[in-house]
């Protein structure tokens, strides 16, 4: 009698320890994408204070050039001021009804102090003169 031998076909489809390093392989991927992505955030959010205050910046410095003098308040932009006796304002400086707010949902800052002002955001922690302050 002949003995047929028969070969076990190997098992398809893949161990535990393949599966279980695909799995740790994704999560530091996307723990990786996550910071990045958070970061990016962080820089945009920098980057749109940036160019807000740049914007109100040269706002003021066209109020400037009109009555020889910085603005009291941002809201001279918008409406004409009661002190304008001679007619100079020729604003709106600023196109909207209301002043921007930062993307921290707080008040852009402006300090006028004699002929020379300042504008500012106060950043990511919401307080006056620390480091991340964005100023024009």
């Amino acid at each position: 009698m002949s003995r047929i031998r028969r070969h076990r076909r190997p098992a398809a489809g893949f161990t535990l320890i393949e599966v279980l390093l695909v799995l740790v392989i994704l999560v530091i991927l996307g723990s990786l994408a996550g910071v990045s992505y958070f970061n990016m955030q962080k820089t945009a959010l920098v980057n749109a204070a940036k160019s807000q205050v740049g914007l109100i910046d040269n706002a003021v410095q066209v109020y400037q050039l009109d009555m020889n003098k910085p603005p009291a308040t941002l809201e001279n932009l918008i409406s004409q001021p009661s002190d304008d006796k001679n007619g100079k304002w020729k604003g709106p400086y600023w196109e909207k009804d209301t002043m921007p707010i930062d993307p921290w949902d707080n008040e852009y800052q402006y300090e006028v102090t004699g002929a020379t002002y300042k504008v500012w955001s106060m950043g990511p922690d919401g307080a006056s003169g620390t480091d991340d302050d964005i100023n024009g």
